[in-house]
């Protein structure tokens, strides 16, 4: 048999590696504390449940929704309008089984084979995967710590951004967990007009800047509707991940070519699904605010606890991940983060899955309360790794 030359390129993904050694250490009896996969702890709130419970009993929500009910279309501008002061028509909406949906789909109507795309390193991996089996060139922007991991656009060769046909923006960003400020995002539209380059613009954990004010949007800046649209998703706001439904909204050409693939392929969300997605938008927000304070909690029980025990890493500052070099010099992320398993039982994530310049980084999730995290404190510290 032959297979696609593309995804002979493409290795397992490392939370699937991690996930075997997981289930091979519980059956062997071993303890382990997983940090790895950005999965909520926290509940959703119970009228969401109530709705999708309700509305799972309608037998006429089992027939094809074909596309997005109005309702929905509009309950996503409402929210948009209250939350950031934007202005959206429904023709500048759709929803998405999830923005890893639409990232893996969204090259396909908008780029040729050939085409080149400006992507973060380090970045989500369905990012560069979905440009990649769309056959488009990829070309890597280094987000470095000395820059706060924003994207350099002074450093762009101006040649290759005049051949660049796309690019992918992601904050609050996973893995590294910085934030960008309306200048960058000003700036960012002036070079996408400048060069003619579509920006995507990831917002997952928009409600998830843990210090300061809530997060902003890209659609905030002027401007920013004429060149790109902003994937913004219920999964991590509202503790709903396995629901599977986000949002593509801004730029009417590009959503008009979004949907258009989409038709092909599949028929629009189960209308339960999207019944209690309207119920999630319309209703009372305050498990907003209790998740940032529970994150950030939990983000100062794990780094101020790895400070206490001579791991010096900084206090990541917005999503549900914390982001820092390995201790004591290493650089050997994947040996790290195994060994570390086998030693203690906790999983994180080796930087070097998200990029090359991931590498000699590791990512944990707070998806453990706060006495779990102690404990993995603890356990850390009588390993002797960071000895």
């Amino acid at each position: 048999m032959k297979f696609s030359k593309l995804m002979a390129d493409m290795s397992s993904n490392v939370l699937s590696v991690l996930e075997q050694r997981r289930r091979e250490i519980v059956a062997a009896g071993g303890e382990v504390i997983n940090l790895s996969a950005g999965t909520p702890d926290l509940p959703p709130d119970g009228f969401v449940m109530d709705t999708l419970s309700r509305e799972c009993l309608n037998p006429e929500n089992y027939k094809y929704a074909i596309s997005d009910f109005p309702e929905l279309l509009d309950a996503a501008a409402g929210w948009y309008r209250r939350r950031f002061d934007v202005a959206l028509e429904r023709e500048q909406i759709t929803s998405l089984y999830g923005s890893q949906e639409g990232m893996a789909h969204i090259a396909f109507p908008l780029c040729d084979p050939g085409d080149v795309v400006l992507l973060p390193d380090p970045c989500y991996p369905v990012f560069a995967f979905g440009p990649k089996m769309a056959g488009m060139d990829l070309r890597m922007l280094p987000l470095r710590a000395e820059n706060d991991f924003l994207i350099d656009f002074e450093a762009i060769d101006p040649a290759l951004a005049d051949k660049a046909r796309m690019m992918i923006v992601s904050y609050p960003n996973n893995p590294t967990t910085a934030t960008a400020n309306p200048d960058f995002y000003e700036r960012l539209v002036h070079f996408a007009k400048k060069h003619d380059i579509i920006v995507l613009h990831d917002s997952a954990y928009a409600e998830l800047v843990l210090d300061g004010e809530p997060g902003g949007s890209f659609l905030q800046t002027k401007g920013a509707a004429d060149v790109g649209i902003e994937f913004n998703s219920l999964s991590k706001s509202y503790n709903l991940t396995g629901m599977r439904l986000s949002f593509a909204l801004g730029n009417r050409e590009i959503i008009r070519q979004l949907c258009k693939l989409r038709s092909q392929i599949d028929y629009g969300p189960f209308p339960a699904i999207q019944k209690a997605a309207i119920a999630v938008l319309e209703g009372p927000q305050d498990i907003l605010r209790r998740n940032r304070a529970e994150y950030r909690l939990r983000r100062d029980a794990l780094c101020s606890g790895l400070r206490g025990i001579g791991w010096q890493v900084p206090d990541c500052g917005s999503t549900m991940f914390v982001w820092f070099p390995l201790p004591n010099g290493r650089t050997d992320d994947e040996a790290f983060v195994f060994e570390l398993m086998e030693k203690t039982g906790v999983i994180g994530v080796p930087g070097s899955s998200f990029g090359e310049m991931g590498r000699g980084f590791i990512r944990f999730a707070l998806i453990q309360p706060v006495e779990v995290l102690e404990q993995v404190v603890r356990k850390i510290a009588e390993s002797g790794m960071l000895a």
